[in-house]
């Protein structure tokens, strides 16, 4: 056996051990009892441990070396793979185990601090977990930087997006920060001249919000037969591709609260079934990042399905779902509610003018952590300054502030900025589909989504981490990522 297929059946091992952590965190989201974290601390710390003992054991780099010399004899995707596993053979190399395996514990342990916290309401149950975790990322952070002569963040930022540094996204954001506080301004401005939409009558039973779910989840292309819709206290994806969990959550007083959320974990789930079947289990396979992770949950739910075409299509849905009549559920009242723009303070909820704005908050808090420029114990203050300064309101308490999200609790350092630039990415991906396939958007309204899917298969999903995402952005849309398509898609639909 060559020393390449000794890797490829090494990597298959490491993928289902990855595979395994995903459907142990599922379960920790979904199912697990509040008594039962301390077992499933250990659990994926030792997962995790011994995962990281396989990727960095010392025959590992000695089948890369052998491999390489035959790289000449190898075809397009097999190269691509091996520059994949080397990158990652880097990447654990840079970090001890004994970090590994503490960092996953108290990520763990962080995150069901978080659960209590958030129900209650307060952040000081959560600080002393997520100061320690703090110290561990920091530790983790600095490593990789000496390893790769890299700054400690860009380290982080590496871990959720291959190449990027925080140097250009001080660029994207600055920009951002400039022109979406004004433009918000004025889209409220307009949507206040125009009235406010009726008012959509509830109550909305879950039974019946997860029935239109599964519905529209199904016209989107998702397969039940290669995944579930569950409930947690926070919208996610998880599983693997051909096992892939989606999570949302409920409020029977606002049905589009859960539905978008569903939307936006949706595609991310047609994300990962996409993916290079051929290539199941080895890294070229794995998606290449979260930019484009990200940028494919948010043309689902931003760009398609809070547009005209999609409400086209789904408002006889909403009203055979919720019984719906009169004026209020016609779909040019619906349409003013899927368009509707507010200073809100919730992100998984925020439209996608401000959504944004949100990010950026996130983004430098997160560097003042890491920096040790904000202390833990100070996050709920910065966090109330920094949303009066980008948003103008500022949360009541600490559930609808700092403890809103589970990334940082999480271990996620790293990870929020990937969201602004997959919205970027999302409006580049959906205005060059439109100009490449006049199908698409009748299709939507129509409810057939195959034009769009198969678009995305082609120039997306199925490349997995062949290539870049910078060469993946730039093949599809015949521009680099920037910010003008989004700028555009913002002022034809709120200008």
């Amino acid at each position: 056996m060559s020393a390449y297929a000794q890797l490829e059946t090494r990597f298959r091992r490491l993928s289902a051990l990855s595979g395994a952590l995903a459907m142990l965190e599922w379960d920790q989201a979904v199912m697990m009892p509040a008594g039962g974290a301390e077992a499933r601390a250990d659990q994926m710390a030792t997962l995790g441990l011994l995962r990281h003992e396989s990727l960095i054991a010392p025959e590992m780099g000695e089948l890369l070396a052998a491999a390489d010399g035959i790289k000449g004899e190898l075809d397009p995707w097999q190269q691509a793979n091996l520059r994949e596993m080397r990158r990652l053979w880097r990447q654990a190399g840079a970090l001890p185990g004994r970090l590994v395996e503490a960092r996953a514990y108290a990520a763990a342990k962080a995150e069901m601090a978080w659960r209590r916290a958030r129900a209650e309401s307060d952040f000081p149950l959560l600080a002393p977990h997520l100061e320690t975790l703090l110290d561990l990322t920091r530790e983790a952070a600095a490593a990789k930087a000496a390893a790769f002569a890299i700054p400690p963040y860009d380290a982080l930022l590496d871990d959720y997006e291959p190449g990027a540094r925080a140097a250009d996204l001080d660029v994207i954001f600055a920009d951002l920060a400039a022109f979406l506080p004004d433009f918000l301004a004025r889209a409220l401005e307009r949507q206040a001249a125009r009235g406010a939409p009726l008012p959509l009558p509830g109550p909305f039973g879950q039974a019946a919000q997860q029935e239109l779910g599964r519905r529209l989840m199904t016209a989107l292309g998702f397969d039940f037969t290669h995944g579930r819709l569950d409930v947690s206290l926070h919208p996610f994806t998880g599983g693997v591709p051909d096992d892939v969990r989606i999570t949302t959550r409920y409020d029977e007083a606002d049905f589009t609260r859960a539905l978008m959320g569903v939307l936006h974990e949706t595609g991310h789930a047609l994300y990962e079934r996409g993916l290079p079947a051929a290539w199941r289990r080895q890294p070229v396979g794995e998606p290449r990042g979260m930019v484009l992770h990200e940028s494919q949950s948010l043309l689902m739910e931003m760009q398609v399905c809070r547009g005209p075409a999609f409400l086209t299509f789904a408002a006889p849905l909403l009203r055979e779902a919720f019984h719906g009549e009169g004026p209020a559920w016609t779909e040019a009242n619906l349409f003013a509610h899927y368009r509707r723009v507010a200073r809100g303070l919730i992100r998984v909820d925020a439209d996608e003018v401000s959504y944004p704005l949100h990010i950026v908050l996130r983004y430098r808090l997160e560097r003042a952590l890491l920096s040790g420029d904000l202390a833990v114990r100070d996050l709920p203050a910065a966090w109330g300054e920094g949303m009066r300064g980008l948003l103008g309101v500022a949360p009541p308490d600490d559930r609808s502030g700092c403890l809103q999200d589970i990334h940082w609790p999480g271990g996620a350092f790293g990870y929020f900025p990937t969201y602004t630039l997959g919205a970027l990415a999302a409006a580049q991906f959906y205005a060059a589909a439109r100009a490449q396939d006049g199908t698409i958007e009748p299709g939507i309204a129509a409810g057939d989504f195959r034009p769009l899917l198969a678009w995305l298969r082609a120039k997306v999903h199925g490349l997995g981490s062949f290539k870049t995402t910078g060469e993946v952005i730039a093949q599809a849309t015949d521009a680099p990522l920037g910010t003008a398509a989004f700028k555009a898609h913002l002022t034809a639909r709120y200008g």
